[in-house]
């Protein structure tokens, strides 16, 4: 997949970027567009499209290294915390799954990066919402 994936381009050293972490199965570098200074990208080495995609062996290592950038992003850059996401499809720009650990402070005006919210129209909808859910997970019994 090198040859078609940003990413695996990224991984196999063929294109350049800013590591912050490598790993056997895990790597992580600095987002070229970042939200704010520091932001990283925490990807799986084997090339998955979207966290459905991961293997559960992968699980653990991807967000155990997530946990750690974000634990570490106070003493790196001075945050006062940490922005944790995942596109699956809909606005992920490279199709190779990564988890985007963006450092934070008060104040920071990241709110532009959140979406409008749209409330449920009733207690009815809401639990409709979960049920629908429950059973594509298969625990509607």
């Amino acid at each position: 997949m090198a040859g078609e994936c940003l990413f695996c381009a990224i991984l196999a050293g063929t294109v350049p970027a800013d590591f912050v972490w490598t790993g056997d199965r895990v790597a992580a570098f600095l987002d070229n567009r970042p939200l704010f200074k520091g932001h990283v990208l925490v990807l799986p080495r084997e090339h998955h499209v979207t966290l459905g995609d991961l293997p559960p062996e992968l699980l653990e290592p991807l967000f155990a290294r997530v946990r750690l950038i974000s634990a570490a992003m106070p003493e790196a850059y001075g945050a006062q915390g940490s922005f944790v996401a995942n596109n699956n499809v809909v606005s992920q720009s490279v199709p190779h799954l990564h988890v985007h650990v963006v450092p934070r402070t008060r104040g920071d005006k990241l709110r532009g990066f959140f979406w409008p919210r749209h409330p449920y129209d009733s207690a009815a909808e809401s639990a409709d919402y979960a049920r629908r859910m429950r059973a594509a997970l298969g625990a509607d019994g």
